[in-house]
């Protein structure tokens, strides 16, 4: 089971998001777009969390210009903003970039 989770972070799209929150038991959205600082900085931080958290928790990612539908359906104003999900269903959001420690706090609850 453990090969199937990702051990780094997946596109995700309005088409495929749903399907991908649903596959796994634990799942975490970044919401972000290529022009935005912050989302720049949790790039690394992420990669590095799929390594470390691959098995318990898988992550994904939202290009808000390319992926309208989802943003609006889940209220995304500021990015990033982290969409936390268990069993499928939206738990927690964390919004602003974050020191890897506190966004793996979080996560940890939900494992």
């Amino acid at each position: 089971m453990n090969e199937e989770w990702p051990d780094k972070p997946v596109e995700v799209t309005d088409v495929d998001m749903d399907e991908f929150i649903g596959k796994y038991d634990v799942t975490m959205v970044d919401c972000w777009a290529t022009w935005c600082p912050p989302c720049r900085i949790m790039e690394p931080v992420l990669d590095e969390l799929a390594r470390e958290m691959k098995g318990n928790v898988a992550i994904g990612k939202l290009n808000v210009d390319n992926n309208r539908k989802k943003s609006g359906e889940y209220g995304i104003t500021s990015i990033p903003t982290l969409l936390i999900f268990k069993n499928g269903e939206l738990k927690d959001k964390a919004v602003g970039a974050m020191p890897k420690e506190n966004l793996k706090e979080i996560l940890e609850k939900y494992i």
